[in-house]
């Protein structure tokens, strides 16, 4: 669900597409956000 959001999500938008699917747009952006991210972390670290 997530790649057919990715690959539609240009055309139509994230909202209006999770409104037709069982999906809510939060868990599409967190999702997203993992992605980017897979560490869960925000900052480097510091080294100290």
């Amino acid at each position: 669900m997530i790649a057919f959001i990715d690959d539609h999500r240009e055309a139509y938008g994230v909202e209006p597409i999770c409104k037709v699917l069982p999906i809510a747009p939060s868990t599409y952006h967190d999702h997203v956000a993992k992605r980017a991210d897979p560490g869960g972390r925000r900052h480097a670290p510091s080294g100290t």
